[in-house]
């Protein structure tokens, strides 16, 4: 009788921390789409309250990563991790017990504070023993289960939406119970001893030891993030072009479905060409997308253009962590993915700003701009995957 050998990428961390994703991002996807009609219709908030929230959550998160990532080179990660996902459980209890918008407030920093603390170390845990020739389809398999669950979540959220009788009460205590399954299956991952031997070591060290071909790609990365505005506001564009909520919620659905289905696939690609073309054909399908939204009144068209957009961030998404690990060695896996991956959340936040300034009755300006500048960062990084790099311009390095 023939067994299957397992893949050597698909590692039992890569299996665990993959699924505790899938639970977790069901939970906050369930959410995400029925929270600002929670906020203005039951609560009473006013819409600057639904911005405010989610700017200053993001803000939360992003500056979180900055610090854990020097803390998972420096203490051992599965706990950061664990601690992070239960953070995330407690901030959903929250925003189901607290009956007023402040209490949602509080809620969502806990939850996105959690997902800063999270994140870094899951990442540099994910690619423990995986060499990196591997972790495009590291990085894409897992990026694929997470983002199975922001399609899954949604569509929890819209039947039952439906079924109670649109009473979204009920749904927030929903919510909490993939969150705390999620935490439970975090302690089946494992940890070598190697990543606590650093113990006494300045934290911040690390940081100062990234080499200067991570700093280039980074920067670069971090660059792009600043035009690249939320998704909220990619919502709020098909609203205004028509959509009721119920097909905005199916519009969300499609992208995260688009965005699953293509990032496995984005990530084996990018474990065969250079990384750079893969994030470079990713922020051309950028350009469409936002460009296409800019200048559309059509919603057939507009649900296409919402495909594509899912292809970018299924082509960057893990692709780029893929890049930026590949770039370093396992020694600072985390102080790398958190400097990058909390820079990038600023510029993202960023966006926001400017382009909810920016946006004036229907949001064309904004994403016209952010549309055509995606496509001048697409040539920029498809010509560094043409110039032979196989990580966009810095050789893989030795120590894997």
């Amino acid at each position: 009788m023939m067994t299957s050998v397992p893949a050597p990428w698909l590692t039992r961390n890569v299996r665990v921390l993959s699924a505790v994703s899938f639970l977790q991002d069901t939970a906050s996807e369930l959410l995400y789409p029925l929270l600002p009609i929670y906020l203005t219709a039951v609560l009473g908030a006013p819409p600057a309250v639904v911005g405010a929230i989610e700017g200053v959550a993001e803000g939360a998160a992003s500056l979180t990563k900055l610090a854990a990532g020097p803390l998972g080179d420096r203490f051992a990660r599965r706990p950061l991790i664990a601690s992070g996902y239960g953070m995330a459980a407690l901030g959903k209890l929250m925003v189901a017990a607290f009956a007023a918008w402040p209490g949602v407030l509080a809620g969502r920093v806990v939850d996105r504070l959690g997902k800063g603390l999270r994140g870094v170390p899951r990442d540099a845990l994910l690619v423990t023993d995986v060499d990196v020739s591997f972790r495009g389809r590291v990085f894409g398999f897992h990026r694929a289960m997470d983002t199975a669950g922001a399609v899954v979540g949604p569509l929890i959220g819209l039947a039952g939406y439906e079924l109670l009788d649109h009473r979204i009460e009920p749904l927030l205590w929903v919510a909490v119970v993939p969150a705390v399954l999620s935490v439970a299956l975090v302690f089946l991952a494992r940890e070598p001893r190697r990543a606590v031997a650093v113990a006494r070591i300045e934290v911040f060290a690390r940081v100062r030891d990234l080499p200067g071909g991570y700093w280039r790609v980074a920067a670069l990365l971090v660059a792009f993030a600043l035009v690249n505005f939320p998704d909220a506001l990619l919502l709020l564009r098909l609203n205004e072009i028509g959509f009721s909520v119920g097909e905005v919620i199916l519009a969300y659905v499609t992208y995260n479905a688009v965005y699953a289905l293509s990032s496995y696939p984005a990530g084996l690609l990018a474990d065969r060409l250079p990384r750079s073309t893969v994030f470079g054909i990713g922020l051309v399908f950028f350009a469409i997308g936002y460009l296409g939204l800019g200048l559309t009144h059509n919603p057939v068209a507009a649900w296409l253009l919402i495909g594509a957009y899912g292809l970018f961030t299924g082509c960057t998404d893990g692709v780029g962590k893929a890049w930026i690990s590949s770039l370093v060695g396992r020694e600072v896996q985390s102080s790398a993915q958190g400097v990058f991956q909390g820079a990038t959340g600023f510029a993202v936040m960023a966006a926001g700003v400017w382009a909810g300034l920016a946006w004036g009755a229907d949001g064309t300006v904004p994403l016209l701009v952010s549309g055509a500048v995606g496509g001048v960062f697409a040539v920029v990084v498809l010509g560094m995957g043409f110039g032979g790099y196989a990580n966009g311009g810095a050789p893989t390095p030795t120590t894997p």
